[in-house]
C-alpha cells in the first residue's frame, strides 16, 4: 500500500470513528453476532455472546458503585473477564487502570494510592500472582456472569470522579503506568480518540479480517497488547487467541496448533523462541501464518534473520512508546527488508528529528524523535509538570529517543538520550554494542548501559546466554573487539539469567543500573 493510498484508506475509516473503544464490540456484534471474537483455553467466544458479557458486567460494576469518572484497577492477566471488563468500563465512562499481576507488591500499591481507584478487581481465576495480592488487600468474590469470578476490594469512599466528556478525544479511556528509564512510575492518560486511531490504523496496516486468528500473549495491561494487538484485532473482527503468560513451549504449541495467521510479539519473545527450537531440536510448523511482527524494544538483526528463516516470512518490525498509543513507525506488508529499520511513520502522524536545542537536524542526521498526531496521550496523570516537560506548546511530544530518517522516509533507531553513553568524549549507542554481542551464537540478549567513573563513564553489558552455554566473559570481549572500537567495548561484561523485564519482555534497564549501584 504505497503513502498516499494508504493515508487515504485509513482516512476513511478515521471518519466513521465511534466515541468509546467499547462500541468496537457493539458494531461487531451488529454486523456479525456469531463471528469469533475470543478464545480461551479451547472455548470460543462470539462477538455477540461478548457483548451480552458485557452487559452484565456493567450491571455487576454499577451495583458495586461505579460512577462515570472513577478509575478502577485491575489486576491480572490476559483473559476473556480482563477483555470484558476493559470494554464494560469504557461504556461506564470509567478510567481502566490495567496492571499485570506479576507486578510486586510496592508498584501495585504505589499505583492503586496514586491513581486513587475506587475498586481494585483481582482476576485470581487466571492468575495466582492476582489471587496473592487479592488476599493481601483482603478482597472478596464477586460474579461477573459468563465472563467469570474476580475478587474486589473494599469502595475506596475518598475517590473523587474525574470530568466526563462526551467527546473521546477527550474522555480518558486508559490510564496506563510506564517506568520509563527511571523506574519512577507515571499514569499515562490515554483518551478513546487516542486508542481508536492506534486500532483503526493499526488494523487496516496488517490488513486484518474475520478470518485472521491472532496470537494473543502480549500483554493486555501493556500499551502494545492493548492498542495494537486487542483493540486493533477486534477492530475489523478478527478472532484473539489469548494466553495469559509466555513461555517459548507454549508459543511454540500454539503455532502448531492453532492455525494463528498473525503473530505479534517483543523481540525477547522471538528470542526465547529461537533458543528453545535450538536447545530441543524442535521444528515450527505454522501453515497458516501470513503476518509475524516485533515491536516494544530494539530487534536484533540476529533474531530477525533466524525467526525469517523458521517462518518463511518477513518479520516486521515497528517503533512506539506508550505515550504515543503504542505505535509511531512500521515496517510495511509487501515491503521487505533486510535490516532492523523500523518503517516509516504511519499515516497521519508527524515526525521530527531535533539537536538538543531543539532545532531541526539536517536530513539523515540523528537527532531526538519528536512525534505529533491523533494518538498523543492527553498527559501524565496528576503530573502537569512532567507533561509540560515532554508535550510543548504546539503538541509535539519529546520521545527521548535518538533516531534517523532515510531519504525514503524509513526511520532508524540510534538509542535513547537517557541511556547515551559517553565514553572519552565519543558517544556510544547501546544499541549498536547489544547488535555485536546479541550475534555471538551462545548468547540469548543483552543489555548495555553506562557506568559513572572518575571523569569519564564506561560501558557495561549484562549478558543472558542460552541455556548449557560455555562462553565467557573474556571469550566475549575477545569476540566484540573484532567489530568494535575500543571506547564500544564493554569494561565490564556481567551474566545474568534472565535479565530483568517487564511482562512484555521489554528488559528493565533501570534495575540493571540499581544493581550495578550495589556491586
Amino acid at each position: 500500500m504505497k503513502a498516499a493510498n494508504e493515508i487515504d484508506a485509513v482516512a476513511a475509516t478515521l471518519a466513521n470513528l465511534p466515541e468509546r473503544i467499547g462500541d468496537i464490540i457493539a458494531r461487531r456484534a451488529a454486523i456479525d453476532p456469531d463471528g469469533r471474537a475470543l478464545c480461551e483455553a479451547g472455548r470460543f467466544w462470539t462477538y455477540g455472546e461478548l457483548l451480552v458479557a458485557c452487559d452484565r458486567v456493567a450491571a455487576v460494576l454499577r451495583d458495586q458503585g461505579i460512577r462515570p469518572g472513577d478509575r478502577v484497577l485491575i489486576i491480572g492477566e490476559n483473559s476473556v473477564a480482563l477483555v470484558a471488563i476493559l470494554f464494560t468500563l469504557s461504556r461506564l465512562d470509567a478510567w481502566a487502570v490495567m496492571l499485570n499481576a506479576r507486578l510486586s507488591a510496592r508498584e501495585i500499591d504505589t499505583i492503586r494510592e496514586h491513581c486513587g481507584a475506587r475498586r481494585t478487581l483481582y482476576l485470581d481465576q487466571v492468575s495466582p500472582e492476582a489471587r496473592t495480592h487479592a488476599e493481601r488487600h483482603g478482597a472478596t468474590p464477586l460474579g461477573l456472569g459468563d465472563a467469570g469470578a474476580v475478587r474486589i476490594s473494599a469502595l475506596n469512599e475518598d475517590c473523587r470522579p474525574e470530568p466526563v466528556f462526551a467527546d473521546g478525544a477527550k474522555q480518558v479511556a486508559a490510564l496506563i503506568y510506564t517506568s520509563g528509564t527511571t523506574g519512577a512510575p507515571k499514569g499515562v492518560m490515554l483518551t478513546h480518540r487516542n486508542l481508536l486511531f492506534i486500532a483503526a490504523v493499526s488494523s487496516s496496516l496488517r490488513k486484518i479480517s474475520p478470518a485472521d486468528q491472532v496470537y494473543g500473549v502480549l500483554p493486555i495491561s501493556h500499551v502494545y497488547g492493548l492498542a495494537s494487538l486487542c483493540l486493533g484485532s477486534l477492530f475489523n473482527g478478527a478472532c484473539i487467541h489469548l494466553e495469559p503468560r509466555y513461555t517459548a513451549q507454549n508459543m511454540a504449541r500454539a503455532l502448531r496448533e492453532w492455525n494463528l495467521t498473525v503473530c505479534q510479539g517483543v523481540p525477547a519473545m522471538y528470542a526465547k523462541l529461537l533458543e528453545m527450537l535450538k536447545t530441543t531440536g524442535e521444528t515450527i510448523s505454522a501453515p497458516h501464518l501470513r503476518f509475524v511482527y516485533a515491536g516494544g524494544a530494539p530487534l536484533d538483526p540476529a533474531v530477525k534473520r533466524e525467526a525469517e528463516r523458521i517462518f518463511g516470512l518477513t518479520l516486521s518490525n515497528g517503533y512506539g512508546l506508550t505515550e504515543a498509543s503504542a505505535t509511531v513507525t512500521q515496517t510495511r506488508l509487501g515491503e521487505p527488508r533486510d535490516d532492523c529499520a523500523v518503517g516509516r511513520v504511519i499515516p497521519h502522524v508527524e515526525l521530527r528529528m531535533v539537536d538538543a536545542r531543539g532545532r531541526d537536524v539536517p536530513a539523515g542526521e540523528a537527532g531526538e524523535l519528536w512525534v505529533r498526531g491523533p494518538a498523543i496521550m492527553k498527559g501524565y496523570y496528576r503530573n502537569p509538570e512532567a507533561t509540560d516537560a515532554v508535550i510543548d506548546a504546539d503538541g509535539w511530544l519529546n520521545t527521548g529517543d535518538l533516531a534517523r530518517i532515510d531519504a525514503d522516509g524509513i526511520v532508524f533507531i540510534v538509542g535513547r538520550t537517557k541511556e547515551l553513553i559517553i565514553r572519552s568524549g565519543f558517544n556510544v549507542y547501546p544499541i549498536e554494542v547489544e547488535t555485536v554481542l546479541n550475534s555471538h551464537p551462545q548468547v540469548t540478549q543483552s543489555a548495555v548501559v553506562g557506568r559513572d567513573v572518575e571523569g569519564n563513564e564506561e560501558v557495561v553489558a549484562f549478558v543472558e546466554c542460552a541455556s548449557g552455554a560455555s562462553t565467557d566473559a573474556q571469550a566475549l570481549m575477545t569476540y566484540a573487539a573484532q567489530s568494535l572500537a575500543p571506547y564500544k567495548r564493554p569494561a565490564e561484561i556481567i551474566f545474568l539469567s534472565p535479565l530483568p523485564a517487564a511482562a512484555n519482555g521489554k528488559v528493565l534497564k533501570h534495575k540493571l543500573r540499581e544493581l550495578l549501584k550495589q556491586r
